[in-house]
């Protein structure tokens, strides 16, 4: 069956925890009482409003992001943007690290000048660490439907996709199922972007051979005998692609998110996408802020901003599909031509819950190393 072009329809998961009240900045001329109650605030009407939102985080002046890539998602526009907008520098460190190295360099760096004041995370990652957040409410709340977004808003659905396949037309045959990839013209030209351990992508990428290949949300183990398989054909690389190494040919297969696959294409004309239709693989990634961020207002100012709906269309002219998309079209606010751009996906699609994330990612840590490397 065909699909609509957003996700809000599909099933999903919700933590509930209790909402903390606090009161409104009293001073600006106390930078450390002005700190701490941003680092507090869980709403806009927590600083006043909006002006005095944008005021706190200009004083703080700067936002430190984590595990952005600039091709990942349009990001890189929507920090260009943040910066303008706002005259605030967004200092970005380790663009292509994994979910759970915004975890470690939280951990690592608390209580320093340098650690992450947000989070983009996938769901095993974000759904282990949520005592992680400090709870805050965008503007925008209450387009977001309640499955997308924690009862107290320590983590909110942000923009999602369809796991794919991307490949050069040009290098490899034609691709139509994740079984085409183990025939011998598919040789040393595999690649799964990031550890699935770790990184959301890979873990869905996963998911998708497990159910392609007979099992389900609650047994990933086909999916992990799949690559196990793969990699015995010689076909499995252990290359985290980039653009690079795609534009280079290292990589010209890629099972990835399709707006990352998508993506390419603006780069490499004979570079094609498919959804397989027998493991239509469908999730969001996960916003949050550091509840011990550096920058708490600029941190609440960029959530503020990405949930608006200039953000929203920012991350669907990267292709992903934002989380407010229903309201949006509703309102006359989502951008048309990039709405009706999307892909259509052919399938029943298929989005873990949180206890079902859970269970395959406590098998993955398990078995992957050893069945995979």
């Amino acid at each position: 069956m065909k699909i609509r072009r957003s996700l809000v329809s599909l099933a999903a998961f919700a933590t509930m925890a209790s909402l903390a009240a606090c009161a409104a900045p009293e001073s600006d001329s106390d930078n450390d009482a002005a700190g701490s109650d941003a680092a507090k605030a869980t709403s806009v009407e927590d600083f006043g409003d909006f002006d005095d939102l944008v005021k706190a985080a200009q004083d703080e002046g700067e936002l430190n992001v984590i595990a952005l890539p600039p091709d990942w998602a349009n990001y890189g526009e929507l920090i260009s943007t943040f910066e303008d907008k706002y005259d605030i520098k967004v200092n970005s460190a380790q663009p292509d690290a994994a979910s759970q190295d915004e975890i470690n360099a939280a951990n690592q760096l608390k209580g320093s000048d340098r650690a992450p004041d947000v989070f983009d995370l996938g769901q095993a990652v974000a759904l282990a660490n949520v005592d992680m957040y400090a709870p805050y409410q965008v503007q925008t709340w209450d387009d977001i439907p309640d499955e997308f977004k924690a009862a107290d808003g320590a983590w909110v659905n942000d923009y999602g996709g369809f796991m794919s396949i991307g490949y050069d037309s040009s290098a490899v045959p034609e691709i139509e199922t994740l079984d085409d990839l183990l025939k011998p013209e598919f040789k040393g030209k595999v690649a799964l972007n990031g550890d699935p351990t770790q990184a959301g992508a890979a873990f869905s990428g996963v998911v998708m051979a497990s159910i392609a290949n007979g099992g389900s949300v609650e047994d990933i183990k086909p999916g992990v005998d799949w690559f196990a398989k793969l990699k015995k054909a010689g076909n499995f690389i252990p290359v985290d692609p980039t653009p690079a190494t795609i534009e280079s040919g290292q990589t010209p297969v890629v099972i990835d998110w399709d707006y990352n696959n998508a993506a390419i294409t603006n780069d490499i004309d004979t570079w094609e996408v498919v959804v397989p239709a027998e493991a239509p693989i469908a999730g969001y990634y996960f916003q949050a802020i550091n509840a011990d961020a550096p920058h708490p207002a600029a941190a609440r100012l960029w959530q503020e901003f990405l949930y608006s709906d200039e953000g929203q269309n920012l991350w669907l002219a990267g292709g992903a599909r934002p989380i407010r998309a229903d309201a949006m079209v509703e309102a006359g606010t989502i951008d048309e031509e990039l709405w009706a751009n999307l892909p259509e996906v052919t399938g029943e699609p298929v989005v873990p819950t949180d206890k079902e994330s859970e269970l395959m990612a406590s098998y993955l840590a398990d078995n992957w190393a050893k069945a995979v490397g």
